[in-house]
């Protein structure tokens, strides 16, 4: 396979060397939602969105894409309550005065002047905390916070109703914000929008390794987790070495934390190195050891005939991993485990993440503090975490492809880091999975069927914000996606639109891809019937998330740099709501063209080869029986 360690080598310029330009930021929600006429599966969220440096421009100009008159229900969406006489403290042209509107779905909100045009278009699913500022004011009117998942910060003010016993719409706001603290149901259990594809069928697990080319002489496909009495947060597919019964898997799970054992992710198509993926073992303080674990360990670096040595990676630090000893983990010996060499990749917990996330949302919104941009930034630790994740996929990716040696990638318990860790590796090393289809099977598989906790991270519906099981690990990695895309413009078929599409429908409860924190969750509670999948949305208008520069190597392997010089701060997604961040042109237009333009081009080769080919035909016809020149055929794609 071709490696690829710059973007030189797919034909464009190393990107990330050079101040992302003003059509490299993500366009507004607004206009992503706008787009649809199926479903407005964003939110259209534009009043933040006039920073301090543009206060003396016409209004209009810069809200001109946002104005609506009324919010476009969706399909069994219903308007709880509306409030008039709102005021919206906008953070960058000050107070503004509208009407406010709560459905079960979102929060809308609209300015009366209409010359201004403001208008906020929220998911309520994207709402951490609701609260009340302060007491009333003599004039009776009452400050609320909002604080949203996705960066945003939002000041409301409005006047207590005269009736005592009316809830006020902030009250409404809470209850439909939080319904699964309100005893109600999530939204994406009452839409049922109808789509072209059923994007539950995006992913079948025995389609995928059967594109792998498994099960092998080496490797089966394993039912003992058909009904998820071997580990209830694995998928029901695995595939394991063919020297393993069952029976030794069920010794096994029992030395795995969370009874995840070692089973296969991917598996390189001619080396066939493999990365494997499990939970810490519990060894402890007294160093427990469990035969049978070290025998399935041996035989994945058996099934390997390349390389008789076997990488463990733990993504933890060695001082967490240590201490994990002290609750009954730990980590491998290497004098138990022969021939494998154990190698820690310094990726700290979830809650470092989270308060680094913390730190990075006050740097970015809503100003920017320009003196000390650097020093702030450095601050809040986010790029170093996002290059130590980058670095440990590489690190991964390196082993198996240029070492061809099988891995084993765990972290605690299996289902944080240790995806970010498969999924990226896997992502530099197989070209199907930087196509649109393909990065929604890799999400699908290494997030969703391993066991990801969705539901526990980002807290659907939930109104505990302070809850220490929230953490930004697959914002994260889809950060690290991002950072790739940067280095490699030509290799992924998807555009940055997509990435943060993704994203905002992370948070956003309308479709039921992100709900739950396992695979049989979902399918005890029926989401494939009941809900509609992010996929069926996407899928239903491909050319939106298309990347007009994409060019199929299927046989690329992707290095990107990892060093902090190569890393920059994802603009696009982070300072989004910052008007002055915008670019003046619809970035999706030009996408829109450049592929109108790559498909009109590649109808002319066509026609230029089948023109060459009936050449060729008629010319080989007129000297039937005479020595012929072989025409070799054009070989070109745009």
């Amino acid at each position: 396979m071709e490696k690829s360690g710059s973007v030189d080598s797919l034909g464009s310029k190393q990107s990330s060397s050079r101040q992302p330009s003003v059509d490299s930021l993500s366009s507004s929600s607004t206009s992503r939602s706008d787009r649809s006429s199926q479903a407005k599966a964003t939110s259209a969220i534009s009043s933040d969105s006039v920073s301090s440096n543009i206060r003396n421009k016409p209004v209009t100009k810069v809200f001109r894409d946002a104005y609506k008159e009324d919010p476009q229900l969706l399909s069994k969406e219903i308007v709880q309550d509306t409030a008039k006489d709102v005021t919206y403290i906008c953070p960058f042209i000050g107070a503004l005065r509208g009407t406010l509107t709560v459905t079960n779905y979102r929060l809308f909100f609209k300015n009366i002047d209409r010359d201004a045009g403001v208008v906020l278009d929220i998911p309520l699913g994207v709402l951490s905390r609701v609260e009340k500022i302060g007491a009333a004011t003599i004039r009776g009117e009452v400050s609320y916070g909002i604080v949203c998942k996705d960066i945003r910060n939002l000041r409301f003010v409005h006047k207590q109703p005269d009736d005592t016993l009316k809830k006020s719409i902030f009250e409404n706001l809470m209850k439909y914000a939080f319904p699964v603290s309100n005893g109600l149901p999530l939204f994406a259990r009452e839409y049922d929008q109808v789509f072209p594809e059923n994007g539950w069928k995006v992913y079948d697990a025995l389609a995928e390794y059967k594109r792998q080319g498994l099960p092998n002489e080496s490797w089966r496909i394993s039912k003992v987790n058909d009904h998820y009495e071997l580990c209830d947060t694995y998928p029901s597919t695995l595939v394991v070495p063919v020297t393993i019964p069952d029976e030794e898997l069920k010794r096994v799970a029992a030395f795995r934390a969370k009874s995840r054992i070692a089973v296969l992710s991917w598996i390189h198509p001619e080396s066939q190195a493999t990365i494997t993926r499990c939970s810490q073992p519990m060894v402890g303080n007294n160093g427990k050891r469990s035969k049978e674990d070290e025998k399935l360990l041996q035989a994945i670096m058996d099934a390997n005939a390349q390389s008789h040595k076997l990488f463990i990676f733990d993504a933890r630090p060695s001082v967490n991993a240590a201490a994990n000893k002290m609750k009954g983990g730990g980590y491998e010996s290497e004098d138990a485990y022969q021939n494998a060499e154990l190698v820690f990749l310094d990726i700290h917990n979830l809650h470092v993440m989270r308060e680094s996330l913390r730190k990075l949302k006050e740097v970015v919104y809503p100003n920017i503090e320009d003196a000390h941009w650097l020093s702030n930034l450095e601050s809040t630790h986010w790029l170093e975490h996002i290059k130590s994740i980058l670095a440990g996929a590489l690190r991964i990716a390196d082993k198996v492809e240029s070492g061809k040696t099988s891995v084993v990638v765990h972290c605690s318990d299996g289902w944080d880091r240790t995806a970010q860790l498969t999924s990226l590796a896997m992502l530099m090393l197989d070209a199907h999975y930087r196509t649109i289809r393909g990065f929604q099977v890799l999400l699908e598989k290494e997030w969703l069927s391993f066991g990801h906790r969705f539901q526990l991270r980002i807290g659907h519906g939930d109104k505990n914000h302070t809850d220490a099981d929230r953490s930004p690990v697959f914002l994260q990695f889809i950060d690290c996606v991002w950072q790739m895309t940067r280095q490699f413009p030509a290799a992924f078929e998807f555009n940055e639109s997509f990435l943060i599409m993704i994203l905002d429908h992370l948070y956003s409860c309308l479709f039921g891809t992100f709900m739950c924190n396992s695979e049989q969750q979902r399918l005890k509670e029926e989401l494939p019937k009941k809900t509609v999948s992010l996929w069926s949305f996407i899928n239903s208008q491909l050319e939106e998330f298309s990347n007009p520069l994409y060019v199929n190597y299927s046989s690329h392997v992707l290095f990107p740099v990892v060093s902090m010089r190569h890393l920059e701060l994802w603009v696009g997604y982070y300072i989004r709501w910052n008007p002055r961040m915008r670019p003046q042109e619809p970035l999706h237009q030009r996408y829109k063209e450049l592929l109108a333009k790559r498909a009109e081009l590649q109808k002319r080769v066509e026609e230029l080869q089948r023109e060459v080919a009936n050449r060729a035909a008629s010319s080989s016809s007129e000297r039937a029986g005479s020595p012929t020149r072989s025409i070799t055929p054009v070989q070109t794609f745009v």
